[in-house]
């Protein structure tokens, strides 16, 4: 056990490198990219010490050369489900039982890793895996992922520190026990600092861990286990797994032992995970936690003061960057007719400018989308809007998957606010934008707030202080994290805390000591220094 009250190093915001031309690490990570897309990675399966092969492989392809075969990875079947779960529990037994100053150290030996010498290794596997331009690259996979563990660390401790009142003759102390079982850990492609936070998070609490990355991050999910590895995390504390979602989930969701879900995808599977949990319950030796982060048609909504060309890089990066597969994407846009066509022509020209095409290419701004499916959702969406005589194509539009999947920045003009762009969730580079009357401002306010089912970003434009607050209240429930003359994406870590509400999930916070608590049971425990020797109070005295 610990012999101190211990301090961990002040978390600080990692910062973002440049790449720019000439640079250290512009070279480092172009070099690193070579290698990694020139080479063949064999990706097993981790269950505790061991590297599981099955023969059973699937390619791993760039999406911006979908032909072009940079390795495999191995699936498996539910015995291995049923391995890494029963590893996990094996594991528990010490690494529950580690003072949390030595899973603390663990973990800030990541963040230095990611910092150092693993940086142009996260940043060029993700570029290849999930088509990120560079700077998307490095503000996720190594800034945003430093920050998680950094900040996690100092969040844990305060966690530790945070102790109940005593009384005179008692001393009340709390203690943060890990969760009784092991936590399930579902990650997404579109963020490798989420795809190590989710697991990472529960773990550093003292939890132990089954995850299941998505299929198509799988090449960066790698790198972040030779992270863990080197950093000393335990054999079994983490655990990886691979092969059909629904087997795997159903698997972990039978076992007694199952204890929690560290969840970012989509908010169909994350309903049905819930509903699964609830049919089992009776089947559990505890209530599970449930933690989720799931879908987003986030919006922009400007103010008649607002500043038109101000509006439009909001909407040129918050809608653009990394096409759109961003969670908080801004999707839905509102503008008054007085600025309206000014900031459309100001996105045009933004547009126009993009250049697309291989991350490689440190010019390209707009890369692949990350599958078939989803370029083949895409393309449908444009054609129909195409042909829809409530909407039209403002830019954009094109599309074309024969080398990779591209899809062209796209602008819908939508005459009917509730046209289905407008309310359906694409996870793309594709906006719509309907034009509304000045004069109706305070009534597209109610607009914005009704047409959704999620509740994740949005952010208002205007420097009329008035309309900020209005829009502040009227829009409090349809927004987790709401932006002010912003665009609704990049949260950082320690300084937004991440997360919405009504279908966009449970708003446990990603980033904050808000999200850890959620990996811990606390256990109170009184003492009585003397304690008493006569049942009698003094209301029974004659």
């Amino acid at each position: 056990m610990g012999k101190g009250f211990f301090h961990v190093p002040t978390a600080i915001n990692e910062p973002v490198k440049s790449y720019a031309p000439g640079t250290p690490e512009r070279e480092a990570v172009l070099k690193q990219y070579k290698e990694y897309f020139n080479g063949s990675a064999d990706v097993p399966m981790y269950i505790g010490s061991e590297e599981i092969r099955t023969g059973n492989t699937r390619n791993m392809t760039p999406p911006h050369d979908h032909q072009h075969v940079v390795g495999q990875y191995h699936l498996g079947e539910q015995s291995h489900v049923e391995d890494a779960i029963s590893t996990a529990l094996e594991a528990r037994k010490e690494w529950s039982q580690m003072p949390w100053e030595q899973r603390a150290a663990i973990f800030l030996r990541a963040a230095e890793l990611v910092a150092g010498p693993y940086r142009a290794k996260i940043n060029a596997a993700t570029m290849i895996a999930q088509s990120k331009t560079i700077h998307q690259a490095e503000i996720d996979a190594a800034c945003e992922y430093i920050d998680f563990l950094r900040f996690n660390v100092e969040f844990m401790s305060q966690i530790y520190d945070e102790q109940p009142d005593s009384a005179e003759g008692i001393w009340n102390r709390v203690e943060y026990r890990p969760l009784e079982g092991f936590v399930y850990a579902i990650t997404p492609f579109n963020f490798t600092a989420i795809a190590g936070n989710l697991p990472a998070s529960a773990a550093m609490m003292g939890n132990t861990v089954v995850w299941k990355p998505s299929d198509h991050q799988i090449f960066s999910a790698k790198v972040l286990m030779d992270i863990f590895k080197e950093a000393g995390l335990p054999d079994g504390v983490i655990n990886m797994v691979y092969g059909d979602p629904v087997m795997i989930t159903d698997t972990v969701l039978a076992s007694p032992d199952f204890a929690g879900i560290h969840f970012t995808g989509s908010t169909f599977v994350f309903k049905e995970i819930w509903k699964k949990i609830g049919e089992n319950i009776h089947n559990y030796k505890t209530y599970p936690k449930i933690v989720g982060e799931t879908g987003g048609k986030d919006f922009i909504i400007a103010h008649p003061s607002a500043n038109p060309k101000q509006v439009a890089t909001g909407i040129s990066r918050g809608a653009f960057e990394f096409q759109g597969q961003k969670c908080s994407a801004a999707s839905r846009v509102y503008l008054p007719k007085s600025i309206a066509e000014e900031t459309l022509n100001y996105v045009k020209e933004d547009i126009a400018s993009f250049k697309m095409g291989s991350p490689e290419d440190m010019g390209n701004f707009i890369t692949a989308v990350i599958h078939e499916g989803s370029f083949d959702k895409l393309a449908s969406f444009i054609d129909g809007a195409k042909n829809d005589a409530d909407a039209e194509i403002f830019a954009g539009g094109n599309y074309d998957k024969s080398k990779g999947y591209f899809v062209e920045p796209t602008v819908i003009l939508a005459k009917d606010p509730k046209y289905t762009t407008m309310c359906t969730e694409l996870f793309g580079p594709v906006v719509t934008i309907y034009i509304y009357e000045d004069a109706d401002w305070s009534e597209t306010l109610k607009l914005v707030d009704g047409t959704s089912e999620y509740a994740l970003t949005g952010a208002v434009f205007s420097t009329d202080r008035y309309a900020v607050t209005e829009a502040t209240k009227a829009l409090e429930n349809c927004a987790g994290n709401f932006y002010i003359n912003d665009k609704p994406t990049g949260a950082v870590v320690g300084q937004q805390p991440f997360g919405g509400a009504r279908a966009s999930g449970t708003n446990d916070k990603a980033g904050s000591a808000q999200n850890l608590l959620r990996w811990v049971s606390p256990r109170l425990i009184k003492e009585t220094f003397v304690s008493p020797t006569d049942y009698r109070y003094p209301f029974l005295g004659e």
